[in-house]
């Protein structure tokens, strides 16, 4: 299944975990990604920690949890590559329709996926 059927199809929890250029980090609910292509995709952001750190700190790592039994989803291992502020794009990408709050940026967040790996792992290569 490609990423974008998957993320389409399957339904649960993202995560998407971050750290400033101290190392400080951070985690934080995410909806799934838009998926640009097979190793792109991207997140609306709006200007908060998760913005920030990515901002001074291009690695990203955003975890799946589907809702099923056990622990079943996906880890994906992210460098960002470009961002865009209120832009077209972003404003047609989104899946939500929100009354328009012009006092707030929004930013279009791509990333490159670097490796994708189970939640768990069943051997010892990851």
């Amino acid at each position: 299944m490609s990423l974008k059927d998957y993320f389409e199809e399957v339904k649960g929890v993202g995560i998407l975990s971050t750290a400033d250029d101290k190392g400080e980090v951070d985690a934080a609910i995410y909806a799934t990604p838009h998926v640009i292509d097979e190793k792109t995709i991207a997140f609306i952001m709006r200007d908060r920690l998760s913005h920030h750190n990515v901002s001074k700190n291009p690695k990203a790592c955003y975890l799946f949890i589907e809702n099923s039994q056990g622990y079943v989803g996906k880890r994906l291992f992210l460098s960002k590559i470009r961002e865009e502020k209120n832009s077209e794009q972003l404003y047609s990408m989104r899946r939500r329709k929100y009354k328009s709050d012009s006092s707030e940026d929004l930013f279009l967040v791509y990333f490159t996926i670097e490796e994708e790996l189970p939640l768990i792992c069943k051997d010892d290569l990851c």
